[in-house]
């Protein structure tokens, strides 16, 4: 008996195969771009309002329509980086938003974030260069950095800076109010020569140092802390305002210009700044 021919299934039966998803045009791409660009817009604005504001500022913030605003907003509050107070129907800043800058915080490291500045310190001015922060025993140096020709200085990684002589001590003594700085501060002084003694304001030694630091926002020394070597010291700030580092530059007195208003100076608080933007400082530079 003859066999039956062969016959395939029907290709209906067979599953279709499957297509990869054409790729997002370049249309499309920049279109998820530039969206992405106005929500972190909208996000940035309401952290500067101050982490609260209504719709009707935060439109004027990013310069765009309460109407487009608000679908961003949406959004934002969907992913928990924005909620919206149900009484004022005001927008705040959501717990995904403070997660973010909590793990941000955790990552500010003044020594860190003064890594590049010091080299551009030293690269731009060919100046010994450091940053310091509050030790123990007073302000201790934790990064250091010489040009090409380093000063002959007895200060390394790990010394520790007089508060009254030194460019570095007297800003910490001017912009911390810790009593143990004032502590020091005052042992270093019933320890001083008379000619250390000669060089600060015999009404209010300490008191007077303390204001001029404040006046002009940086501290400068000539052959004050070590003969033959003049230093600039300007402040870092934390995201609080507070004072956690200060960075300086030094050289021999005859060919370094320690001036408030000096070139080392003006790039040394520039650098400075920078640094304490970095670790989250809002405030105006000094």
């Amino acid at each position: 008996m003859p066999r039956a021919p062969h016959r395939a299934p029907p290709s209906a039966s067979l599953p279709a195969p499957s297509e990869p998803e054409p790729p997002a045009r370049p249309r499309e791409r920049r279109q998820r771009v530039q969206s992405a660009a106005t929500g972190m817009a909208v996000l940035k604005a309401l952290a500067r309002l101050g982490g609260q504001a209504s719709l009707t500022a935060l439109a004027a913030q990013v310069d765009e329509s309460p109407a487009k605003v608000h679908r961003y907003l949406v959004s934002l509050v969907e992913e928990g980086l924005v909620v919206q107070q149900a009484g004022s129907q005001l927008y705040r800043l959501g717990l995904e938003a403070l997660q973010i800058g909590l793990a941000a915080m955790r990552q500010a490291d003044p020594i860190r974030a003064a890594e590049a500045s010091l080299v551009r310190l030293r690269e731009r001015l060919e100046v010994t260069c450091f940053v310091a922060v509050m030790g123990n025993k007073g302000p201790t140096i934790v990064r250091f950095e010489e040009p090409g020709l380093p000063v002959t200085v007895n200060v390394r990684v790990g010394s520790v800076l007089p508060l009254l002589w030194s460019a570095t001590g007297r800003v910490f003594l001017g912009l911390l109010d810790a009593a143990r700085v004032q502590g020091l501060a005052a042992e270093e002084l019933a320890q001083a020569t008379p000619e250390q003694r000669a060089q600060l304001d015999p009404r209010d030694p300490i008191g007077r140092l303390r204001e001029t630091v404040r006046a002009g926002g940086c501290a400068a020394v000539r052959d004050t802390n070590l003969k033959g070597i003049s230093a600039v010291a300007a402040p870092v700030f934390d995201c609080h305002g507070r004072l956690c580092a200060v960075m300086a530059a030094l050289g021999a007195t005859g060919g370094f210009d320690p001036a408030l208003d000096g070139p080392i100076a003006l790039a040394l608080r520039e650098e400075a700044l920078a640094v304490s933007r970095e670790l989250g400082y809002g405030g105006a530079a000094d």
